[in-house]
């Protein structure tokens, strides 16, 4: 199989690309940077993309936007992160269209965050959206492929939750705390994280790549676990208590409130329902089991 991708340097990017090429499969890392061999240039902000580096590629997986957590939210930032998914996703889909001998699948990024604050409720692929920035930011993201979609190839959208991987990604700026066991459930605890190991990540994007599934598709394990869970999980797979609960005031102060409620407090039940369906095996449906594989 031939798969372009974009965001190939980011955590699962980078992780995805070396995980198709071991299976023997061409990637082609489609970069903003001057392309060496086997890359395909493009530039979302000016709209421009390399049309000919794409033709006769038979997928492409696009995971390029705006990290969200990277600074305090405001208009700018903010700004940032929904155009950065619009138009990265509208110029790849209309380019993909455009093509004479184009893609049949076009996976798509997209988060867990289109579903905003639903505090217990269950939440699978046919709940609607939520309301707030970041439900509106996932739905005009995943509207942005229509183009492709129209155009008759198979679109999926990747509603990822939150990935767990011992080198980087949510887990980062947890373990220094938890490690010195100053760690604890943030805010009430109460509220849902749904996450996902790296690994069995990259194993249900290339399940999608390799099966007829369209339209949403959650990236999450089976079992969501409330904060207080996960961090009591956390703490023990670090053979440390989990003693020290964090105010809401703390995230909140360090992130700026708006990012913090988003992002920390937010509680979004997901679970994979389509992934499921069609027979998909995670390899760490557990919470206990996942963090001792990421972090072992």
């Amino acid at each position: 199989m031939d798969v372009a991708i974009t965001g190939s340097s980011g955590l699962i990017g980078t992780a995805l690309c070396r995980a198709l090429e071991a299976d023997g499969h061409r990637v082609r890392r489609i970069v903003r940077h001057s392309p060496a061999e086997g890359e395909v240039w493009w530039d979302p902000e000016t709209g421009r993309m390399d049309a000919h580096g794409l033709e006769g590629i038979d997928a492409a997986v696009h995971l390029a936007g705006e990290p969200i957590a990277k600074g305090r939210w405001n208009d700018k930032r903010k700004a940032a992160i929904r155009d950065s998914r619009v138009r990265g996703t509208t110029l790849l889909a209309t380019t993909l269209a455009s093509l004479a001998d184009g893609p049949t699948a076009l996976l798509s990024g997209s988060a867990i965050g289109y579903y905003g604050e639903r505090g217990d409720q269950v939440l699978t692929e046919a709940s609607p959206a939520g309301q707030g920035f970041f439900p509106d930011v996932c739905v005009a993201w995943e509207e942005a492929a229509a183009p492709a979609r129209d155009a008759g190839i198979r679109v999926a959208h990747l509603r990822t939750g939150i990935v767990l991987d011992g080198h980087g990604g949510a887990l980062a700026p947890m373990l220094p705390l938890f490690r010195f066991g100053v760690g604890g459930r943030m805010g009430s605890g109460r509220q849902y994280w749904s996450w996902i190991t790296l690994a069995d990540h990259l194993a249900a994007v290339r399940f999608v790549l390799e099966n007829d599934i369209s339209g949403p598709v959650n990236l999450t394990a089976p079992e969501p676990a409330t904060n207080a869970a996960f961090t009591k999980a956390l703490a023990g797979a670090l053979h440390r208590p989990a003693l020290v609960p964090t105010p809401a005031f703390g995230p909140r102060l360090v992130l700026g409130r708006e990012l913090a409620d988003e992002v920390v407090f937010t509680s979004t039940r997901v679970v994979p329902a389509v992934l499921t369906e069609a027979g998909f095996t995670f390899t760490q449906p557990h919470l206990d089991g996942a963090l001792a594989a990421v972090l072992g």
